[in-house]
């Protein structure tokens, strides 16, 4: 069993800590976009269409906008972490799992595809 030293458990945490600033930052920006991009479709729908304007109160639209910020946030910040998590694994692999290409056997193709 190995031992972990304090500087490499304080390196992970910071290491934590930036990966989490870095996916907030990235879902709040996709949650503003989305929020601009949600809010003129279904403020100018409640005012152009007959039936948006009869169904969709104040809370509904409010409702709506939420959402697809919300949604924009976690998908943005998840995908954020995914990242930058499959990035560290790469890194910190051993050298001989970092080698990804594929050594065939020399041939083009299996035998019953050949002509």
């Amino acid at each position: 069993m190995s031992t972990v030293s304090h500087a490499s458990l304080d390196q992970k945490l910071a290491l934590a800590k930036r990966c989490s600033r870095e996916a907030t930052l990235a879902g709040a920006k996709a949650a503003a976009v989305a929020t601009i991009a949600s809010a003129v479709p279904t403020l100018a729908s409640v005012r152009m269409l007959p039936w948006a304007k009869a169904n969709i109160n104040p809370t509904g639209q409010a409702l709506i906008i939420s959402t697809v910020a919300g949604m924009a946030y976690f998908i943005a910040a998840d995908k954020k972490i995914l990242s930058l998590a499959r990035r560290h694994s790469f890194e910190e692999a051993p050298e001989h799992l970092k080698n990804t290409s594929y050594q065939g056997t020399g041939r083009p193709h299996p035998a019953f595809f050949r002509p």
